[in-house]
């Protein structure tokens, strides 16, 4: 059986707070990697990280925290990078250990910008980990109710079965049950358009569309995932799992989450800078809207809904225009 080793969590946000509760759960020892020394100095002072999750403490003899990702990379065996994607390309630049021989997992719901790859892609492709060294996490999951223990259900991918074993064997416990999938590749995308159609769906909340239509756009978005997932990766795969079709729900109606959010206030009439500076939170389904779109100018897939919050958050497009549009395609 694979031995996952010393495991690191890389990000200081609130879903890096709750897998590294979880690890903790059962390992009782991380490394812990914050870009901010202050923040790292509040987290020893409060006994919880003080911007994210701030009811979930920690025993702080469990924890190496550290500014310095190299000491991080040169020192644990298994990293778990849980940054924000548009800030993943600034982390790695400060790396000078080679990864190759890490087991590195990401639960980063996002695409890299301007590289256009999901995650476990850009670590292949760029920092040369083979791909039977790469797992990702999947949902259905709000760090919130992890942090309340709240059951959970999380899938982990990964190409070597036997690893994604070992790591989803140290995050069950009695509030998180968990899978293992081949489909790294698949998941990811999934994790990402699942943001992009929680906006949609917080956008149609703004604009006052009830749940009939609701469930009629998350059926919709749920058509369009798997016609892209066929493209990019045609494998056999349930869309009715909880990696694809759970997590998909779960961000499309929970007040938990943050992309339903930023929608809602896009279609009650905020600008996309405005509901930003709000929200004070990253939505990475914004970002992960724009990659997403360059990536299908190439794919050619039908993907309405994606059209639709494109031509809303950077075209500029009327809300009430580009969804009346869009539900005159929906049947």
């Amino acid at each position: 059986m694979f031995d996952c080793g010393k495991i690191a969590v890389i990000g200081g946000g609130s879903w890096a707070t709750a897998i590294a509760k979880i690890v903790l759960d059962s390992t009782h020892h991380i490394g812990w990697y914050m870009r901010r020394d202050d923040r790292i100095e509040d987290f020893r002072r409060m006994g919880h990280n003080p911007a994210y999750l701030t009811g979930v403490h920690f025993n702080l003899d469990e924890i190496e925290f550290t500014s310095d990702i190299n000491k991080i990379a040169t020192e644990y065996d298994t990293l778990v990078f849980v940054t924000p994607s548009p800030y993943m390309k600034n982390h790695l630049k400060k790396l000078k250990v080679r990864l190759r021989d890490k087991f590195v997992i990401t639960a980063i719901k996002g695409i890299v910008p301007d590289e256009n790859l999901c995650c476990s892609e850009y670590f292949h492709e760029v920092l040369d980990v083979p791909t039977d060294n790469l797992a990702c996490i999947g949902g259905p999951s709000h760090a919130e109710e992890v942090a309340l223990e709240r059951l959970t259900y999380l899938t982990v991918g990964c190409s070597d079965l036997d690893k994604a074993q070992a790591f989803a064997d140290i995050l069950a416990n009695r509030y998180v049950k968990t899978k293992v999938s081949d489909d790294v590749i698949g998941i990811e995308y999934a994790s990402v358009l699942k943001n992009v159609y929680s906006i949609a769906s917080g956008i149609c909340s703004g604009l006052k569309y009830g749940d009939n239509f609701q469930a009629v756009l998350i059926s919709n978005a749920l058509q369009e995932m798997s016609r892209f997932l066929q493209s990019i990766h045609p494998i056999e795969r349930r869309m009715e799992d909880s990696a694809y079709m759970g997590d998909l729900l779960v961000t499309g109606y929970s007040n938990f989450s943050r992309n339903r959010t930023f929608g809602t206030m896009i279609g009650k009439g905020y600008s996309v800078k405005s509901a930003q500076i709000e929200m004070e939170m990253i939505a990475e389904g914004y970002f992960g809207t724009k990659c997403m779109k360059e990536i299908n100018r190439h794919m050619h897939v039908n993907m309405p809904i994606l059209d639709a919050v494109y031509n809303i958050l950077y075209e500029r497009i009327s809300p009430q225009v580009e969804i009346k549009l869009l539900t005159d395609s929906f049947r």
